[in-house]
């Protein structure tokens, strides 16, 4: 563009700016919409205050979910409220309301499409399809969607026989965005379903959320895939390299994989089990594609991958049963009476809060020590995810209080050191 066009087409621009913008109808209308967002500022306070004096009037739980939605939009919805009735007047008058118009449609747009997003809980999506709905919707109120869509799909390039324009990579983009979010929203309403339902196990509830969600997000891809003119079918040998890769090189994950689907299906391990791997102890909190979460006493954290719950010796301390048995060796002096030790010992252990009654305690002699007598307590917890050592040191510091006031010894070991002196050869003849 040289300077005379330039020069013309400023012109040209000043010529409409006088003739449809600094027109009397028009300076009406843009006083009328500034006016209208003074006033929506000025009463969006008092329509907050309103609302939560109806929250808190009518305890609904529905209202807990609109409520905070209405909030969020409420300086947009006043300023349209005021814009439709300036609308009315100036209709009303019969003077033209062309500005007005389009304000009221794209603020009706924009109040509509944030209720809606603003229900969805991923404040991301929410924002990237209101963004790309409002833009749809401003360009066809303002009369601009076909004149945009031909200028974008003149901007193309060829790659092979395939003609990609800018049309259809928004239209791609836009897909995607709707559909992904489509297909997230159904995934988590399908898992909070699939959660609330007693009839599956907490193995078989993980699995079927994950394959959902899995075949959501496959369906959503081939859907964006199949929309933006890519011939699906070009995939094969794509997929078939993809998959000798995956053989080679990714041999962990896969297995992973695969071993959290087995873990899933023959429910051998699944949330809330307590388990034992290697020096780990502690209870399933979640289990993943990869890797199962272990929390131990200390709020420690452990990933552990399915591969290794697969192949390695797993003790799961509640699989058929939460009741586990705990032993605890005790020692006694030879002199005591050991009848009444042993029913000393099974009455003070049953008596801690967390030991079961049935199975009862049960105290055995173990054996004749070098310097006691040697016992051995068993007790029955049915919590073990709330720690075993704890219910044992418990159940020991009691006995140690009935042994303290029964007068029974607890000994400790005890060494006789004798020293012999012998005197040499020479010194026994000079004696």
């Amino acid at each position: 563009m040289n300077e005379a066009d330039l020069i013309e087409f400023l012109e040209q621009s000043w010529v409409y700016v006088q003739s449809a913008v600094l027109t009397a109808d028009s300076i009406v209308q843009l006083v009328a919409i500034v006016f209208g967002y003074v006033v929506a500022i000025w009463l969006k306070p008092k329509l907050v205050e309103a609302l939560n004096g109806v929250a808190g009037r009518f305890n609904f739980a529905i209202l807990d979910r609109f409520l905070p939605v209405l909030q969020s939009v409420s300086l947009p919805l006043v300023w349209l409220i005021v814009q439709f009735l300036a609308l009315a007047v100036i209709q009303g008058a019969g003077h033209p309301s062309y500005i007005l118009s389009i304000t009221c449609s794209l603020l009706s747009a924009w109040v509509i499409i944030q209720i809606i997003t603003r229900l969805m809980q991923n404040t991301a999506w929410a924002r990237l399809v209101a963004f790309c709905i409002w833009t749809i919707a401003a360009l066809n109120i303002l009369g601009l969607l076909t004149p945009t869509l031909e200028f974008l799909d003149s901007l193309s390039f060829s790659f092979g026989e395939t003609r990609i324009s800018m049309l259809k990579i928004a239209k791609g983009l836009v897909a995607a965005i709707i559909v992904f979010w489509i297909s997230l929203g159904l995934s988590k309403f399908a898992e909070n379903r699939i959660h609330k339902t007693t009839a599956f196990t907490p193995s078989v509830q993980v699995l079927l959320a994950k394959l959902i969600r899995v075949g959501l997000i496959a369906a959503a891809i081939l859907i964006v895939l199949s929309n933006s003119g890519i011939n699906i079918t070009a995939f094969a040998v794509f997929s078939g390299a993809l998959g000798v890769g995956i053989g080679f090189g990714l041999q962990k994950v896969v297995s992973n994989l695969i071993s959290g689907v087995i873990l899933l299906l023959d429910r051998s391990i699944k949330p809330g089990d307590v388990i034992e791997i290697d020096e780990t102890y502690g209870r399933v909190h979640s289990m993943g594609a990869r890797y199962a979460s272990v929390i131990t006493r200390d709020a420690s954290e452990y990933l552990i991958p399915n591969e290794d719950l697969i192949t390695q010796q797993v003790v799961n301390w509640s699989y058929s049963s939460k009741n586990i048995r705990l032993k605890t060796p005790i020692g006694v002096g030879y002199g005591s009476d050991i009848p009444k030790v042993v029913e000393l010992v099974e009455s003070v252990a049953v008596k801690v809060d967390r030991v079961l009654e049935n199975p009862a305690p049960r105290c055995l002699m173990k054996g004749f020590g070098d310097s006691a007598i040697n016992l051995e307590l068993r007790f029955w917890i049915a919590d073990p995810e709330q720690g075993c050592a704890n219910v044992t040191s418990a159940v020991l510091v009691e006995v140690w209080k009935a042994f303290r006031d029964h007068n029974i010894d607890i000994p400790f070991p005890q060494r006789d050191v004798r020293v012999q002196i012998v005197k040499n050869a020479e010194e026994q003849d000079k004696n």
